[in-house]
């Protein structure tokens, strides 16, 4: 680790930034090196660093001169207003956000995936990152595109309140114990009561269109990922806002373009480093969001094929939405990119 790298975390007091500074801290990041950046109502707070302690300052363009790279876990709108004094700076800047997922001139990168893009010619300084559910698409995807070829990927997508950040988290915990008191709570960020209920609704929906830019999001961003490997899976899906604090469900039925025994699939997703496959049903070992905490890879498991339709792979998947799904695919492209010389 270079020890004259300074780098900013932005949003260090939000669900993925506090995760993104614990993330620096296990990779042995000094403190003297890390500044850790929030809104206005944040400045003075304080975040533990092993036996060190951080204060938040506000996150102005001013105080984020003179960085080498800079960690946005930040919502898109701030985002879109740093990112344009940040790239007359000379830093590296990656976002978690959606701000720039669809611009096709900011390369969309998903560590372990496609992180060759990290060690190419670069058009500028900025990178994006995809969403948490497209993380775990991709991670699925990709071994069983490699064995059998995948034309088509339906996805119903069971989403943590955290994928909010704090003030969903809040929220589910408000609304609970209103409704274990007696009380029928008001919706406030999430468009529906999320206590006790399931939301088909996760974002907003887009201009004259039946899809959400969740949902829209993960058609766009596996284009964009599988593009290079000249096979792009059509995929499409609903997202659905469940009454859990952390982690992503995925139920998904996956159409191959060569029919494979379920055998055959487990083998191939058991190869690859990014999944984790926990498929004994019969012993009540499934993927479950409390079990994938922390972890960094993909859970997988409840692996069936139906004989009259034997291309047809149905399967549940889960992810750690604000690990692997945000804070380590930041720090994993952020400090690639810190590496490169120049």
């Amino acid at each position: 680790m270079n020890e004259n790298l300074r780098i900013a975390v932005v949003g260090a007091t939000g669900v993925v930034g506090r995760e993104v500074v614990s993330a620096l801290f296990d990779r042995e990041v000094e403190a003297e090196q890390l500044t850790v950046l929030a809104s206005e109502r944040s400045r003075g707070e304080t975040l533990d660093y092993g036996e060190e302690t951080l204060v938040v300052e506000e996150a102005t363009p001013t105080a984020l001169e003179g960085h080498d790279l800079v960690l946005l876990a930040t919502p898109a709108e701030v985002s879109r207003t740093l990112v344009p004094a940040l790239q007359k700076t000379g830093a590296w800047v990656v976002d978690v956000s959606a701000a720039f997922r669809a611009d096709g001139s900011v390369p969309l990168v998903l560590p372990g995936f496609n992180s060759e893009v990290l060690d190419g010619p670069l058009k500028g300084r900025l990178v994006a990152l995809p969403s948490a559910v497209t993380t775990a698409l991709a991670c699925v995807i990709e071994p069983l595109r490699r064995a059998f070829g995948v034309a088509q990927v339906q996805v119903t997508a069971l989403m943590g309140v955290s994928a909010g950040g704090n003030a969903g988290v809040r929220e589910l915990e408000q609304q609970t114990a209103a409704l274990l008191s007696g009380r029928e709570p008001e919706a406030g960020l999430l468009p529906q009561r999320v206590g006790f209920n399931l939301v088909p609704q996760v974002g907003p929906f887009m201009a004259q269109s039946p899809w959400t830019e969740e949902e829209a999001g993960w058609t766009l961003e596996c284009a964009r990922l599988f593009a290079p490997r000249g096979e792009v899976p059509v995929v499409a899906g609903t997202a659905v806002q469940v009454p859990t604090f952390h982690g992503h469900g995925l139920s998904l039925q996956v159409r191959l373009k060569k029919p494979a025994p379920v055998e055959q699939a487990r083998a191939a997703l058991k190869g690859s480093p990014a999944v984790k496959v926990l498929d004994a049903p019969g012993e009540k070992v499934y993927p479950m969001p409390s079990l994938v905490t922390a972890d960094p890879t993909i859970h997988v498991g409840r692996l069936r094929a139906f004989p009259q339709a034997p291309e047809w792979l149905t399967l549940f998947a889960t992810v750690d939405n604000v690990g692997r799904g945000a804070a380590l695919n930041l720090v994993e492209a952020g400090l690639r990119l810190a590496a490169r010389p120049g």
